[in-house]
């Protein structure tokens, strides 16, 4: 990569859119810069392929590390498209390169593609992997984005870097892509992304100078002939330094979803803790929030580690980067999908999740960006079906519509 100043650095389906009065009426125009009605128009023709894409990926789950089908297909797409694709970058990922006919900026769109494997699934979780995370429909809208942003190229100033990363649920793929100079050819001056949240579908909720935590690993090594009974002493004094649990029932599920939109909430500062004993060890992660109170749980760790004779803690690396995004572009993005959806449709978290991380952090630490939350929750539909990982996950289609075409002109807006 090139020399960068780092964050951490400086720390230390168109018609059933367009029916429901959702999206605005505007009509494309030949000529001038690209705006929103030209997008609307283009993506209102894409809608209903772009949810076979989406169902096909999702028949074909593949693991991080294993997305060779699902970049193949990507790649296939992109260069039907007219850009300039690169393969196996950083494992399997796939990087497409939109050059446009005016002279402007250049920026990137990220996408992950892996799905989620059979140990990381909630309730009834199966044997297979499954797309549970809604990278699915991410890597649709990806697409969807690009083949939009394509077909109006001769209206497109600048640049459009398209990332489709592997690996991100096991936080690998956005490091890989980045030691393989995903960013070789073109240095975007910013990137973008998108997720699936618990929200009503067509509703965004972007994340001004919130995001979501990092990791942090560890273990306490006891030692003597009651070391396993001391560990397990152990565990349960560290496993007391979280101040948060998973939701349970699908009521505690709908007041975490309302917690995140509570400025200054019971979110504004958390640890979520686990700590196992096994044997003579006691294996912990954790996340936390603001990121700087990593160093403090670690300083917690060893106190309660030196009242147990015989115990060593080694935490073997630094933890991995939350995801802070920026204010001014996440609070330009907010005034953007309010122009184009409405202000009844765009929110704001006012904190983090405690149970989430993502290697967008990486990229976000080389450059200023945004990630947003797309609403996948289908009307009446209960909160487990909408919350990723569950393994109730079933999301609403129609958001592949609604990311399309918000991700497609707010790029446009930034080149």
């Amino acid at each position: 990569m090139p020399d960068v100043v780092t964050r951490r650095a400086v720390l230390g389906a168109a018609a059933g859119l367009a029916g429901t009065g959702l999206m605005p009426a505007r009509a494309a125009y030949a000529g001038g810069p690209l705006d929103q009605g030209a997008v609307d128009a283009v993506a209102s023709r894409l809608d209903a392929d772009l949810v076979e894409l989406r169902r096909d990926i999702h028949a074909h789950p593949e693991i991080a590390g294993q997305e060779e089908r699902t970049a193949s297909m990507v790649a296939a797409r992109l260069r039907a498209a007219g850009l300039a694709v690169t393969t196996g970058v950083g494992g399997h990922g796939v990087v497409g390169v939109l050059t446009g006919a005016r002279r402007g900026r250049p920026v990137a769109y990220r996408a992950d593609m892996d799905a989620v494997p059979p140990g990381d699934q909630i309730g009834g979780a199966g044997a297979e992997a499954a797309h549970l995370c809604g990278h699915d429909l991410h890597t649709a809208i990806g697409v969807g984005v690009a083949e939009v942003l394509a077909r109006l190229r001769h209206r497109l100033a600048g640049t459009v870097v398209f990332v489709f990363q592997p690996a991100e649920e096991s936080l690998a793929g956005a490091a890989a892509m980045l030691d393989d100079g995903v960013f070789a050819r073109v240095r975007p001056v910013e990137i973008h992304g998108l997720h699936c949240g618990p929200f009503p579908v067509g509703q965004f909720f972007t994340t001004s100078g919130f995001g979501l935590p990092g990791l942090d690993r560890g273990t306490v090594t006891l030692t003597g002939p009651d070391a396993p009974a001391r560990a397990q002493r152990l565990a349960a004094e560290i496993g007391a330094l979280g101040t948060v649990s998973p939701p349970a029932t699908p009521a505690a599920l709908e007041r975490l979803v309302a917690d995140l939109q509570t400025p200054d909430g019971p979110l504004a500062r958390f640890v979520y803790m686990r700590a196992q004993a096994v044997e003579a060890e006691v294996r912990l992660s954790y996340r936390c929030w603001p990121e700087e109170r990593y160093v403090e749980i670690r300083e917690s760790v060893h106190g309660l580690a030196r009242s147990f004779a015989e115990a060593t803690v080694d935490f073997p690396a630094a933890p991995f980067p939350a995801m802070l995004c920026p204010a001014r572009e996440g609070q330009a993005l907010t005034r953007h999908l309010r122009q184009t959806f409405g202000r009844g449709r765009v929110g704001a978290l006012e904190a983090a999740i405690p149970f989430s991380g993502e290697d967008f952090a990486l990229f976000l630490d080389r450059m200023p960006g945004t990630f947003t939350f797309l609403g996948v929750r289908a009307p009446g539909a209960p909160v487990e079906t909408s919350y990723p990982h569950f393994s109730a996950f079933t999301p609403d289609e129609r958001a592949i519509g609604y990311g399309v075409r918000a991700m497609a002109g707010w790029l446009a807006r930034r080149t």
